[in-house]
């Protein structure tokens, strides 16, 4: 399957919840079919950014458009059938074998056994999940496979659009590590757009052909990684790029 990504856009869009501004009027069009990563320090607005996009979210002022039309006209449920949604811990149902929690909705779209199994084969190589995980429940996975399998569960019907919000966060470092490279080889060969929410810069870079960089709500910089090191645009970026640098120093 090769769907192409789709094109994503905010329009001075802004959230607020009563007093507090989590996005101020934010204007920003992410690359379709390429990697951008959205980063910044905790409370910027990075999450809010996703949860706007998959329609969890309505803007009190300005607007997103999907491939150009207006979300508020948009049918969130097949919005939503166009786009994988990876969290932090995976989201997966305890109660439901990695096999069932990845085809849940392709099951319930009542796709015929041949074609689910098909596919499933065709995802587990992708994400290199082992076959014999697919028989076994969360709890008995690693956090590792239970990214994977989280991973396969949003590519299931080859959405163009994949949001994932901290994928890897709750990885333990040499996990992390594998994981991050399985990623950037699964968006190099799929060319969807991907928004991809991460607080390390390194793992950003890495990743992304763009990165995002947000404070209180805002867009400081949008540029590929190399210019936010190279030419930060204030003393924001700036110091941001120095702390991250400095932790990375400090561990190696």
């Amino acid at each position: 399957m090769t769907t192409l990504g789709l094109a994503v856009t905010f329009e001075n869009a802004t959230v607020s919840f009563g007093d507090v501004t989590a996005l101020d009027n934010i204007s920003l069009e992410p690359k379709p079919g390429a990697t951008t990563a959205i980063i910044g320090p905790s409370g910027c607005g990075k999450s809010t950014l996703l949860r706007l996009v998959i329609g969890l979210l309505t803007p009190t002022s300005g607007r997103v458009l999907i491939d150009g039309k207006d979300l508020a006209s948009t049918d969130l449920t097949e919005l939503r059938r166009r786009t994988g949604f990876v969290l932090q811990d995976g989201g997966l149902f305890p109660h439901l074998t990695a096999a069932s929690n990845a085809t849940l909705l392709p099951r319930r779209l009542g796709w015929p056994i041949e074609r689910l199994k098909a596919r499933l084969d065709e995802l587990a190589e992708l994400t290199r999940l082992p076959a014999d995980a697919l028989a076994r429940y969360p709890a008995e996975l690693s956090g590792g496979q239970r990214q994977r399998v989280a991973v396969i569960r949003a590519l299931f019907l080859d959405p163009p659009l994949l949001l994932l919000d901290e994928p890897l966060g709750a990885l333990d470092p040499l996990v992390r590590h594998g994981m991050q490279a399985d990623l950037r080889s699964i968006f190099a060969e799929l060319n969807k757009t991907v928004l991809l929410v991460t607080h390390d810069l390194a793992e950003a870079a890495y990743l992304a052909e763009d990165v995002v960089l947000m404070k209180d709500g805002d867009v400081v910089q949008h540029a590929p990684p190399s210019e936010l090191v190279r030419k930060p645009a204030n003393d924001f970026v700036r110091d941001f790029v120095t702390a991250q640098r400095s932790h990375m120093e400090a561990i190696t």
